[in-house]
């Protein structure tokens, strides 16, 4: 942990939120196709059923799935449990622009967890490094016209995302405070690390889906639209996006790792440029300079 900023490490890095954009954009689409909660379970369903081939061993007695239980019960609640359950249902009722806003505070609550909670100092680097980060993601969501910000509305999604936002900075922490032999398995053997989360997880998706069908009369269109829809946040933003992420922690901290979730403002933006036929423009390059220059400050020992 706390390894320096290598070319690997950044690519690691860069994976997980250029996925996660396009979850938020295939969210959006997915919103009359699919209810939210249900969405999260069966993608994490499938997701399941993708790894078990290379990593069934853990359903045996005495693998990590029983021996620490406790410690994948809640990364599986906070990392496929909560966040993305309630990032879906934020997608429901609030707007892409919104909901990119309150994600671009992740860096923010990665420090004052990291402070709260596992008794690290923040230094003046990352202070600045946040700010700048930030800096970069307003200006991409308001297109290089700060007064633009004046005109959001918070509405209850938002609440939903900064929940979901606290949630991740807590798992990740709890990722970067794993010891040498879970580091070990993060790397070699990544399948029989996210089985136990995703095992796990499972089961609260499945009780928040559950609800969900419970209080109200959702439908599902099926049909290759929504078929292609499990498919990709099957596969890229939960699997890829996740053993990424949990390399990219493990090797320079909590922290350090959480300036990155600020690229996927701008990777969504450019997304929807580029489904809008719109061509970037110089706010992009703007963002883009300070959210690099944020992570870069804030990394330097």
């Amino acid at each position: 942990m706390d390894q320096k900023l290598t070319p690997s490490t950044v690519l690691l890095l860069l994976i997980p939120p250029f996925l996660w954009a396009g979850n938020a954009i295939i969210g959006r689409i997915a919103v009359p196709l699919i209810p939210p909660l249900t969405l999260n379970f069966l993608r994490w369903s499938i997701a399941l059923l993708i790894i078990l081939p290379f990593g069934y061993s853990v359903l045996r007695q005495g693998s990590g799935l029983w021996a620490k239980r406790w410690r994948y019960i809640w990364l599986g609640c906070l990392g496929v449990g909560i966040y993305n359950s309630f990032q879906y249902l934020a997608l429901h009722t609030s707007t892409p622009i919104n909901v990119t806003l309150v994600t671009a505070s992740s860096p923010v609550w990665m420090l004052l967890v990291g402070r709260l909670f596992f008794h690290t100092q923040i230094t003046v680097r990352q202070l600045f490094g946040a700010v700048l980060s930030i800096a970069g993601v307003l200006i991409v969501l308001s297109h290089g016209e700060i007064g633009q910000l004046l005109e959001l509305r918070f509405v209850f999604g938002d609440l939903l995302m900064l929940l979901a936002t606290l949630s991740w900075a807590v798992y990740s922490w709890l990722l970067s405070q794993s010891k040498t032999e879970d580091s070990e398995a993060v790397r070699l053997n990544w399948a029989t690390f996210m089985m136990p989360q995703i095992l796990y997880g499972i089961v609260w998706s499945g009780a928040f889906a559950a609800g969900e069908w419970t209080v109200a009369a959702p439908t599902i269109q099926w049909g290759w639209p929504l078929a292609l829809i499990l498919a990709y946040v099957s596969i890229g933003p939960a699997i890829i996006a996740m053993r990424c992420w949990a390399l990219g922690v493990q090797r320079v901290g909590a922290s350090r790792a959480g300036f990155f979730n600020n690229l996927a403002p701008l990777f969504a933006a450019l997304m929807s440029s580029l489904f809008l036929g719109e061509m970037p423009q110089a706010f992009h390059a703007a963002g883009f300079t300070l959210i690099v220059g944020g992570i870069i400050f804030s990394s330097r020992r």
